[in-house]
């Protein structure tokens, strides 16, 4: 049986109702964090919109590698690359989704201070963040807008088998 057995597509409109959603639960909070770190690539762009929403300055990036293959739908070992000094007191990690929670617990070891914050999560995935804004099924891969691109799609009609 696959792994992924849906798919959702995430629109760049959607993308960002999603971050500014995660924006007003972390205003809400209270807190003052000196930094942001993004988790990259996917936690890259939320972080951008975090840090205006935030008024937050500094950003830094902890660079994780797990997701390898021709679609990188195969997640193996977090490979952290590289990371900014500390334990992460005083930091808001954002990143786009928590999937399996791999690269979460590996960040997680690294950073234990900071506190975690995630567009998306998945079951087994979301214990290992503080907060997420939009939970998404196991066996669902998602789709960003910086993945995909749009082509021409031929009218059923014209189609040879569908």
């Amino acid at each position: 049986m696959a792994r992924y057995t849906s798919d959702v597509f995430i629109s760049w409109e959607e993308l960002h109702r999603d971050c500014r959603a995660l924006c007003r639960t972390l205003i809400e909070r209270k807190e003052s964090w000196k930094r942001i770190v993004a988790v990259t690539r996917g936690g890259l762009i939320p972080a951008a919109v975090v840090a205006r929403e935030l008024d937050i300055r500094l950003v830094d990036t902890i660079c994780v590698v797990s997701y390898h293959g021709a679609q990188a739908q195969q997640q193996g070992e977090a490979d952290i690359l590289e990371a900014p000094p500390g334990d992460g007191e005083g930091c808001l990690l954002i990143d786009d989704l928590v999937d399996t929670g791999r690269t979460a617990r590996a960040i997680r070891e690294r950073l234990p201070k900071a506190f975690f914050a995630t567009v998306y999560a998945k079951p087994e995935g979301r214990p290992f963040t503080d907060l997420c804004i939009r939970e998404i099924p196991q066996t669902t891969w998602i789709r960003f807008p910086w993945d995909t691109e749009l082509s021409f799609a031929v009218p059923l009609v014209e189609r040879k088998s569908d």
